[in-house]
């Protein structure tokens, strides 16, 4: 059983990297976060099979930060520490939305080769 948790844990960080943007955009819908908050609601909400390591999350985040899909001001976590969070802008939700697209024609295209014999 060990073997197969592993094997899908590297198959989850393969499928992953082509999508981590997306999936915290859309984790942003919810309203502002931090970046522990953002990759426990990813985490969450997969049931525990796409899980974010720091290595990736932050990058992730800076970089979305640079494009201007997403803007951080720093606050106090619910834990009482400093931490900076992270909410959408205009032009995140816009490309929520064209990635959103992009991944279903991606994943029907993957689906149609996989369930046809």
């Amino acid at each position: 059983m060990a073997d197969n948790r592993q094997s899908m844990t590297n198959t989850s960080s393969e499928l992953l990297h082509g999508t981590l943007d997306t999936l915290i955009l859309k984790t942003l819908t919810a309203g502002r976060r931090h970046g522990y908050a953002i990759a426990g609601a990813i985490e969450d909400a997969t049931d525990g099979v796409v899980e974010i390591e720091e290595g990736s999350l932050y990058p992730a985040l800076y970089r979305m930060e640079r494009k201007g899909w997403i803007e951080a001001e720093w606050g106090v976590s619910e834990l009482g520490r400093r931490a900076k969070f992270y909410r959408l802008t205009p032009k995140g939700r816009r490309q929520l939305v064209a990635q959103s697209a992009e991944w279903a024609r991606f994943a029907a295209a993957i689906s149609r080769v996989l369930v046809n014999p």
